[in-house]
């Protein structure tokens, strides 16, 4: 009996730790994205980049595709709310849910298969280019109506500015989230 009590204590604490973590994370995702952000095609200076996958991504490294993709659920909500309010909308939250939800749910599972600095590197190249190619449909049916324009008129800024925009903002904060990973992961689990 006393051997059942303290596993479920050493369980709670751990919920809660990762709970933490993960309200943490999103935090810094949301300020990150309030804070740092900068156009980086020329021919669509409406695109910014920021950084705030990379908490997103930690979190999915560290916790699971599930968790990860439940943070992004809420960073993408909570942000559609405030900080993009103004220029997203609902349209930008199903967006952001649907970009970022499939880089972290791919890299998240490749990655949780084995977790060494190899698989972790494929995982997050095949989670960008799984996130650019979701970005490449979201715009095809989404920024027609965000827009109120045609799809055919969506067609001819992919190649110049929506596929090169995305495959350079997930190849960098997947490259961050590889370069800062194993760094702070002992601090997220409490290892």
């Amino acid at each position: 009996m006393e051997n059942a009590v303290k596993t479920t204590a050493v369980k709670r604490k751990q919920n809660v730790r990762k709970l933490t973590a993960l309200g943490m994370l999103g935090a810094i995702s949301l300020i990150l994205v309030a804070t740092v952000h900068f156009p980086i095609i020329p021919a669509a200076p409406f695109l910014e980049y920021d950084p705030a996958d990379v908490p997103i991504l930690i979190g999915t490294f560290a916790f699971g595709p599930v968790a990860g993709f439940l943070l992004t659920v809420v960073v993408s909500i909570i942000q559609g709310m405030t900080v993009s309010a103004a220029s997203g909308g609902p349209i930008g939250i199903i967006m952001h849910i649907f970009a970022t939800g499939s880089c972290v749910l791919i890299a998240g599972n490749i990655y949780r298969r084995n977790k060494t600095r190899k698989t972790a590197a494929i995982a997050l190249i095949v989670g960008a280019l799984v996130m650019t190619g979701a970005m490449v449909l979201m715009n095809l049916v989404l920024t027609p109506i965000f827009l109120g324009t045609s799809m055919e008129e969506v067609i001819p800024m992919l190649l110049p500015a929506i596929i090169p925009f995305n495959l350079i903002k997930a190849g960098l904060n997947c490259a961050i989230t590889f370069v800062l990973y194993k760094s702070i992961s002992h601090l997220l689990k409490g290892e």
